[in-house]
């Protein structure tokens, strides 16, 4: 299984918390963007002639603030470029703020086939703390748009003066717009972000705090029928995204645009940040990599248990057996025993147990020399 990932880095307005390449002032140069995207991709084609893409995810940013004719053009150009498996996902995440119904009808004409909104929260005061440039109003108008389209709604648990009922408000909005899919993310206050004066000051919910806040979350999303298959996911049955499956199944995947990442055979590569350089580089017929690694045996060891423990699913000790030639348990049975009360074993799986999966983060470190 392998992924494609679009970086689209403009934006309305950039949201408090957003610690992503994403250009709120520099949208006019969406033309002149996405032809350098064009090129990058035909760049590439040749050494992944061999490879066969199962998605296509389009990301930003707010890639739905473009013309989505560029959006047409971009999918026109993966498929071109490369070999997209012909039922592809092919997903573009969009802000309830910027879509028509002229939009989402040309997404669905070029092939996409799932959408992820950024609902955030359905307090509309909060909305307008963190940034956003639409509101609850703006989301279900959204969520008519799509109808019985297949598609996501992201929210976050941690915002500042944030209650239970809140987050009760935000999942039952979620759910109730047709959504088949929630992302539930903890707000991370990144040094450098407006929000991180918040945090500064004490204005938002502290770790225990925002742990109930999640655990709160995953009952009232199980109550509705949303299982969760990985720390922030949740969905019906048959709805995860395929995309994420595949980073945390540690799969190859190549990016294209400002700060996209790359994996391919163990080769891990980050594209510039700075948007400048991009066209630089670009332009100038070279890649804009700015960084490079080759991922050794126990680095590959490490991201597999890292990612896969991240998941409900856990780690498939026949499938690291194959991937590693060495047994899972036998390799770790020192960590696994001081450790046996977080973990559970089922069918050859080892996963953590439901109820500790928040504190993955201090549990996995603990497998890392």
């Amino acid at each position: 299984m392998s992924g494609i990932y679009v970086h689209i880095p403009f934006c309305k307005s950039k949201c408090s918390y957003c610690d992503f390449a994403s250009f709120p002032d520099k949208i006019c140069y969406a033309e002149s963007y996405m032809a350098c995207v064009f090129r990058e991709m035909a760049k590439r084609s040749q050494e992944l002639k061999n490879m066969t893409f199962d998605t296509l995810y389009i990301g930003g940013g707010t890639p739905s603030v473009i013309d989505e004719n560029y959006i047409a053009m971009l999918v026109a150009a993966a498929k071109k470029n490369f070999n997209l498996s012909s039922g592809a996902e092919i997903t573009i995440e969009i802000n309830p703020g910027t879509v028509s119904a002229g939009k989402i009808s040309t997404y669905k004409k070029c092939g996409i086939n799932r959408f992820s909104v950024g609902l955030q929260t359905a307090v509309d005061s909060q909305l307008e703390d963190i940034g956003r440039i639409h509101n609850l109003k703006d989301f279900f108008a959204c969520a008519r748009l799509l109808k019985s389209e297949n598609f996501s709604v992201d929210v976050m648990i941690g915002l500042k003066g944030q209650t239970l009922s809140d987050i009760e408000k935000t999942i039952s909005a979620a759910a109730n717009s047709g959504a088949s899919h929630i992302s539930m993310y903890a707000l991370t206050p990144e040094d450098g972000t407006p929000i991180y004066t918040d945090y500064l000051n004490g204005e938002l919910p502290d770790g225990d705090e925002v742990a109930k806040m999640y655990e709160f979350g995953v009952q009232k999303l199980a109550s509705i029928g949303f299982a969760r298959y990985e720390v922030s996911n949740f969905c019906k049955k048959g709805k995860e995204s395929r995309h994420n499956l595949n980073y945390w199944k540690r799969g190859e995947y190549i990016g294209f645009g400002v700060s996209a990442s790359s994996c391919i055979n163990n080769v891990r590569f980050t594209n510039t940040f700075d948007l400048d350089e991009y066209f630089k580089c670009i332009l100038s017929d070279n890649f804009a990599v700015i960084d490079s690694e080759k991922i050794d045996k126990k680095g590959q060891k490490e991201e597999y248990i890292m990612l896969a423990l991240r998941t409900t699913r856990g780690i498939d000790s026949a499938e690291y057996t194959a991937l590693f030639g060495e047994d899972f348990e036998k390799e770790y049975a020192e960590t696994l025993e001081k450790l046996a009360s977080f973990f559970q074993k089922k069918n050859g799986f080892i996963c953590i147990k439901p109820e500790h999966i928040y504190i993955q983060n201090s549990i996995i470190i603990n497998f890392f020399s």
